[in-house]
């Protein structure tokens, strides 16, 4: 990824500094072993399509995330697109989104024809606001797609209670949150369904695009299973007019070994966010909120200062790598120009964005590093 993109093949933020953004290369390298064999079976088996590998994989991801079922589809803006498929919506529906957040999240709701309505987050968390919700359901509304952002749950249990009192379905956003849980539930197990994604830069990366959609309801991953298979269970015989988005065998593979070591990486991450939490407190910045039962998985690290540019140049001049998350919220891309908003239209969102940066964290950053960045930051506060 090119620092500022989520979608971009290369390497992830500044590898040749000093404190890496992120190295995806370091998990090859940590599993190699595992992975070389993971990858050598799946070639010698000659099955390369849906095979036992992504059955396999289904069967423990839906395990591990406490669901009855997994469905693995081709990244994780096409698990979310197919499950709002699944369930009917389509043009003319309206589905409640953040205002703060990744593009594909809205995406998901246009690829189905329905239309996105933005909700602003709480600026706190950065999270879907439950408390604004309210407010924007209408006649044409049939879900509301909430996103654990930067790895940290959305206050689900608030969503639910306005869901079910509403009639209206939910669907998580998980890409950034495998593991992340709260009071003993993991995200996939909190709401109707849940998208994952499997983007190398994930807490639980594949080696390419991959997805995967995860609910209790039986009946929808079925649905979904054909959806992603050109709408057919049975070869040739094709149900519904489907679509190409299956989880790759080889791909299933490697993220079964992934998966095996995602607890311990995502303990890694906390140990860091321990380290930045405790070194940034005092400083004019705003540091993550955390919360009693609450078990972020910290895919990323977001401050939020004034002055984020001068920051991140500073940390920059040191070797040290950062990213925005994200620089433009979608209600002001040129992707959604047909809606009408303006800046001003969700001051919340613009706001947020227009201050965050992403410190470096993942399971293989050093502690050293860490504090190296702790010290950079201090530094740069304290001179400016």
């Amino acid at each position: 990824m090119k620092p500022g993109s989520d979608d971009k093949a290369g390497p992830v933020g500044n590898v040749s500094g000093d404190v890496p953004f992120l190295s995806v290369l370091d998990a090859y390298l940590e599993l190699k072993p595992e992975l070389d064999d993971a990858w050598a079976r799946v070639m010698s088996a000659g099955w390369y399509v849906l095979g036992p590998e992504v059955e396999a994989f289904e069967q423990e991801f839906a395990a591990f995330c406490g669901a009855h079922s997994c469905v693995g589809v081709g990244n994780g803006l096409e698990a979310m697109h197919l499950v709002l498929q699944a369930w009917g919506i389509g043009p003319g529906d309206e589905v409640i989104v953040p205002s703060n957040t990744y593009i594909a999240t809205w995406l998901a709701v246009s690829y189905a024809g329905a239309t996105p309505i933005p909700v602003e987050p709480d600026p706190a968390t950065y999270n879907l606001d439950p408390n604004r919700i309210e407010a924007a359901i209408t006649n044409k509304t049939r879900a509301i797609l909430p996103v654990h952002l930067y790895g940290r749950v959305a206050e689900m249990e608030s969503i639910m209670e306005i869901a079910a009192a509403r009639g209206l379905l939910v669907l998580e956003d998980a890409a950034q949150a495998q593991g992340a849980g709260v009071q003993g539930r993991r995200t996939g197990s909190l709401a109707h369904a849940a998208g994952f994604s499997f983007y190398p830069g994930k807490n639980l990366g594949a080696f390419g695009d991959a997805g995967a959609v995860v609910t209790n309801d039986d009946g929808l991953a079925r649905r979904i299973s054909a959806l992603r298979n050109y709408g057919s269970h049975t070869k040739y015989r094709n149900e519904t007019k489907g679509f190409n988005s299956r989880l790759d065998e080889l791909q299933a593979a490697l993220l079964r070994v992934r998966l095996r070591h995602l607890e311990a990486w995502n303990e890694r991450r906390r140990r860091i966010a321990a380290i930045y939490l405790d070194g940034l407190r005092g400083l004019p910045l705003q540091l993550p909120a955390t919360a009693t039962g609450l078990e972020s998985v910290w895919h990323l690290f977001v401050v939020r200062v004034a002055d984020r540019n001068a920051l991140q140049a500073q940390l920059a001049s040191k070797g040290i790598g950062t990213m925005i998350h994200y620089p433009v919220p979608p209600h002001l891309q040129p992707a959604y120009a047909e809606l009408g908003f303006r800046r001003g239209s969700f001051p919340v969102a613009e706001a947020i964005h227009d201050e965050v940066l992403s410190l470096p964290i993942g399971p293989h950053l050093a502690v050293n590093q860490a504090q190296k960045v702790v010290a950079a930051v201090r530094e740069a506060c304290a001179s400016g």
